[in-house]
């Protein structure tokens, strides 16, 4: 029987990620140097310690795999006409079970990523492991070619805040790695996109980074915790910048959380920093993300790699994020890609989790 990417036992795994790496190896075949950085980086000023690799060339999606519309010409042209909108769209019956699906596979694909990393594999084998996942439940990668965005998963070390590239840079011992997943999938006659990250640590690391994990961690928690009818999209800001102050962190202010459903980006807009001007009052039905990219330190600016994606810290400093998928219900919250037999009601902090070899 072919190994499933879900199958519990270890050997199984082990087995099918070396098949897939040996399925795919043809991307890495005449690299000379792994770790040559592109041309737009020359004499560029880096802000930390961390420099890209080679980015192996993007990979296609099956014809029968469901594919948004900018799959093809990288332009969400359904997410550009709702562009402005502020209504939020109510879920109901089978769209809240369309959500519920793409919420428990994307949280698969994340957990088949988790268990593959450690030190020494390289952001292009995650991508390339996080790409077979996907295919086999059926789904579409969400990230691959939205906007040109080249790899289906954002692979972001250290001071990388968000939206890094997969390159073939080995996770070293001591990084902080945030992993990024959303997948496309097909429930009856819609699609729905589920969209989650987290942060883990690699090897031995610094009790500074512990720390900042667990701020990030808990900056999440204090917005799962607000969720229920009635309250402002707008109040999620304080309490997520009122943890990360008393952790000596901050709050970046230049990405928010977003609507999630048939489109990947949409209303509401969730800022998570405080004396925001957020518009909307969350209602039974809504889905969004809570997502804090929290910053070691007072500084919460961030700056961009001329690869126009990969924002970075701009002193430098360490980075942590984690987000979900929520909905709405009519007593608060339901968490659509909590971790398998986890709650589903609340975030409970798992520091074993989160940690890899």
């Amino acid at each position: 029987a072919k190994a499933k990417a879900k199958a519990k036992d270890k050997k199984e795994f082990e087995a099918w990620c070396k098949d897939v790496l040996e399925k795919s190896a043809y991307l890495v075949e005449g690299v000379k140097d792994p770790l040559a950085m592109g041309p737009e980086f020359r004499n560029y000023d880096f802000t930390g310690t961390l420099r890209p690799a080679f980015v192996t060339p993007q990979v296609t999606v099956p014809p029968h795999i469901p594919k948004p519309d900018y799959a093809d010409t990288s332009v969400p042209v359904s997410e550009q006409a709702a562009r402005g909108k502020q209504v939020v769209d109510v879920h109901t019956g089978d769209e809240e079970e369309g959500m519920r699906l793409a919420g428990r596979l994307g949280r698969e694909v994340l957990d088949v990523a988790a268990r593959f990393l450690r030190v020494g594999v390289t952001g292009d084998e995650i991508d390339r492991v996080v790409h077979a996942a996907a295919l086999e439940r059926n789904c579409y990668p969400s990230p691959l070619n939205y906007y040109k965005f080249p790899k289906s998963v954002c692979v972001s070390p250290n001071e990388v805040i968000c939206h890094g590239i997969p390159d073939m840079r080995p996770v070293a011992d001591g990084d902080i790695i945030n992993l990024d997943v959303t997948v496309y999938v097909q429930y009856k006659d819609k699609y729905y996109h589920g969209d989650l990250n987290e942060t883990f640590l690699c090897g031995q690391c610094d009790e500074e980074s512990v720390k900042l994990v667990k701020c990030a961690f808990d900056c999440l928690k204090a917005g799962c915790d607000m969720i229920k009818p009635g309250t402002m999209y707008r109040d999620l800001g304080g309490a997520i910048t009122h943890v990360a102050a008393a952790h000596n962190c901050s709050v970046v202010k230049g990405y928010c959380g977003h609507g999630i459903g048939t489109l990947f980006h949409t209303a509401p807009n969730v800022p998570h920093y405080k004396k925001n001007k957020a518009v909307g009052i969350m209602r039974p039905g809504h889905t969004f993300t809570i997502e804090p990219m929290i910053n070691l330190g007072a500084r919460w600016e961030d700056t961009s790699w001329p690869d126009n994606w990969t924002a970075v810290t701009r002193d430098g400093k360490r980075s942590a994020q984690f987000e979900h998928t929520f909905l709405v219900t009519e007593t608060g919250v339901e968490i659509l890609t909590a971790r398998q037999g986890r709650p589903r009601t609340e975030m409970v902090w798992d520091l074993d989790y989160i940690k890899r070899p």
